[in-house]
């Protein structure tokens, strides 16, 4: 079924209305198969703004972007670009119309310069050869624009940081002349001070007049950056807000379409020596004298600024990396995990921080991501793999963690985030592991299906895994943990109770000076007390 538009494009000889949108859709509706992912959504975007557009996954936010940017065609609707009807069936129309995305990981080439990256595709040409002094120039303006050096034009995008080759993707767009720019998930794979210059970037564009989509989980993001905000449900628009009638947990709840609740209920975690001993843990140039101990059903966060060495140690418990210092202890007995087949054969397991790069088979189906690493378990013989052996323990993962998907056989690249990230976590429980260490394990999915994660670590934490999770997410370590130890400066520094507050533990992770109260204590005696509670001396 087309879309219901009476024409292919703008008639350019029409001059658009001073106070039409930039771009407006309405009434549009997508179907796949059996599944309606786009029911009757509205969105209208205007120049110079930015405008935020949130809703879980699975909600329709990325079908919604695919047909702004011509990858996919509504089965019906209207388009209307700059007051005119339009329509966008492919993404060389999209950008016809100066519709431009930008992703979360950067699409570009490492060995190639910027200035190559950028006019790769439409090089200008002068009588049959590249101009590439002219198309340098406008690089370095481009560049200008965006607050970089002139010098990156000619520089190989492989020898920049994340940031710069991201703001490399934002110039690629604006080369093809973009007055709409979609922004998927920008921030997701930046530090704070890179999303402060992402912030600045965006703001010169929308002063000269471009109009930006910018799509994001973080939602307290969309108080420094949004001027309106679209919420979806279900694949519809439920309705677009200013910013200023709006907070992060009204955006939450519409977004869920219910109340959320702060409220966790304190847990009883059983006494007794602790599984997992880290006593004076380092790694040259990565961190140092870290001191960690989590007991079987308890679940103990370790929370760091970006750069704060955190995330090294979850490497160093799997194996991944080695340890130059000091010890881990598991069940009272010295550890040192050379590779991660180790790790697990010991007991250790990994959700991993990325995902896409580390977690995931994407062209596979759920049940070979779920198998994967478990073969010897799932094999006939030691060498066949048993397939209804396999099928019985993916459909049942995919009913104990509530993975929403039509079938074992699904590709995993299909699912949304949230559910693609518990297919991950599925793969670490088959065979249950003694500690579970979670890497950000609620990085890039919604705030639905980052309630149902934390109940599962929950529910494995009452069943007697010792939990372990490294984050960067504050909110997400108050809300899990029943103790969080902070790491600043590649070392475990202070220790929260239950009952820490935000501001008490930023402040921490950020070098304030603190006193030992009920709540906060320097995390040494801690260790210290728990290396030696039956578990002998860790030093």
């Amino acid at each position: 079924m087309t879309v219901d538009q009476p024409s292919r494009a703008p008639d350019a000889a029409a001059p658009p209305a001073e106070t039409a949108p930039r771009l407006q859709l309405t009434g549009i509706s997508k179907r796949f198969g059996a599944v309606r992912a786009i029911r009757n959504a509205d969105i209208t975007i205007q120049a110079g703004r930015v405008h935020a557009l949130v809703g879980e996954n699975g909600a329709g936010k990325s079908t919604m972007i695919k047909i702004i940017s011509g990858v996919e065609a509504a089965d019906t609707g209207a388009i209307e670009f700059e007051g005119r009807p339009t329509t966008i069936a492919s993404t060389g129309e999209a950008m016809a119309l100066g519709i431009a995305t930008v992703y979360q990981e950067p699409q570009l080439f490492a060995e190639l310069t910027v200035s190559e990256n950028i006019f790769t595709g439409r090089e200008i040409r002068r009588g049959g050869r590249i101009a590439w002094a002219e198309q340098n120039a406008k690089v370095v303006a481009l560049l200008e624009l965006l607050g970089l050096p002139a010098r990156y034009a000619t520089a190989p995008v492989g020898t920049l940081s994340i940031a710069e080759q991201q703001q490399v993707s934002i110039a690629k767009a604006l080369a093809g002349e973009a007055t709409v720019l979609i922004l998927d998930e920008p921030s997701a794979i930046l530090t704070d001070a890179e999303i402060d210059v992402l912030f600045d970037v965006v703001r010169r564009l929308t002063t000269s007049g471009v109009a930006v989509i910018y799509i994001s989980h973080r939602l307290d993001e969309l108080f420094r950056i949004a001027d309106e905000v679209t919420v979806m449900r279900d694949g519809q628009t439920i309705g677009t807000y200013p910013i200023g009638d709006l907070s992060v947990r009204k955006v939450a709840e519409l977004m869920v379409g219910g109340i959320l609740s702060d409220d966790r209920p304190l847990r009883e975690v059983p006494d007794g020596p602790p599984a997992l001993v880290l006593a004076g843990l380092g790694r040259t140039g990565k961190f140092h004298d870290v001191n960690v101990a989590v007991r079987r059903g308890e679940i103990v966060g370790l929370y760091g600024l970006v750069g704060s060495g955190v995330s090294e140690i979850a490497a160093c418990v799997y194996g991944i990396d080695r340890a130059t210092s000091g010890e881990m202890r598991l069940n009272d007995k010295r550890i040192a995990p050379r590779s991660p087949e180790e790790a697990q054969r010991l007991g250790i397991a990994l959700l991993p921080a990325n995902r896409k790069l580390e977690g995931m088979f994407g062209f596979q189906s759920i049940a070979f991501n779920i198998s994967a690493g478990h073969l010897t378990l799932l094999s006939r013989f030691g060498t066949l793999v048993d397939r209804a052996r396999e099928k019985t323990v993916a459909t049942d993962m995919i009913k104990r963690l509530a993975v929403r998907t039509p079938h074992e056989r699904q590709p995993i690249s299909a699912m949304s985030g949230g559910n693609a990230q518990k297919v991950v976590l599925a793969r670490q429980l088959v065979e249950r592991p003694e500690v579970l260490v979670l890497a950000e394990p609620t990085q890039g999915v919604d705030v639905g299906a980052k309630e149902e994660i934390h109940r599962i670590i929950t529910e494995l934490a009452e069943n007697g895994t010792a939990v372990l999770v490294v984050t960067s997410d504050l909110p997400e370590a108050l809300r899990i943990s029943d103790r969080l130890q902070v790491v600043r400066g590649g070392t475990t520094t202070v220790e929260f109770g239950p009952n820490a507050t935000q501001v008490d533990v930023l402040a921490a992770a950020a070098g304030a000076e603190h006193t030992d109260t009920e709540e906060r204590k320097d995390v040494s005696d801690t260790a210290d007390a728990a290396s030696t509670d039956g578990s002998g001396d860790a030093r």
